[in-house]
């Protein structure tokens, strides 16, 4: 039984998985269908969690909006993602990053991984 449940979820799993970290500023691609026709909508903030593994894998970006912080929730594997683009790279020390929540202003960022120099 063990071995079907994996053979259907592997099925379910995409070929080019996005590499991101928590951290990471990232835009989301989301397929979102409303009625008979379906538009790309996009979702920009910071990567606060990555949870779970093989089809069951998600991730949580949060963005503040007018004020109000906003969390989503996708799987990685899911048909309605279409890509995640990483616009910069967040230097962390954790690997979920839940204090951003209390935290508001200048005070909520994430500072930037600055890539070492090569010779």
């Amino acid at each position: 039984m063990n071995d079907m449940i994996k053979e259907i979820e592997s099925a379910q799993l995409k070929e080019s998985v996005p590499q991101f970290n928590v951290g990471d500023t990232v835009r989301v691609h989301n397929r979102i269908k409303e009625g008979n026709r379906e538009r790309v909508q996009m979702f920009e903030g910071t990567v606060i969690k990555i949870q779970g593994g093989s089809s069951r894998q998600t991730f949580t970006v949060r963005k503040i909006s007018s004020g109000v912080g906003v969390e989503k929730t996708w799987p990685i594997h899911s048909p309605n993602v279409e890509g995640v683009d990483v616009i910069r790279r967040g230097k962390v020390r954790r690997a979920k990053l839940n204090y951003l929540r209390k935290l508001s202003g200048k005070k909520a960022k994430v500072k930037e991984q600055i890539a070492p120099n090569r010779k």
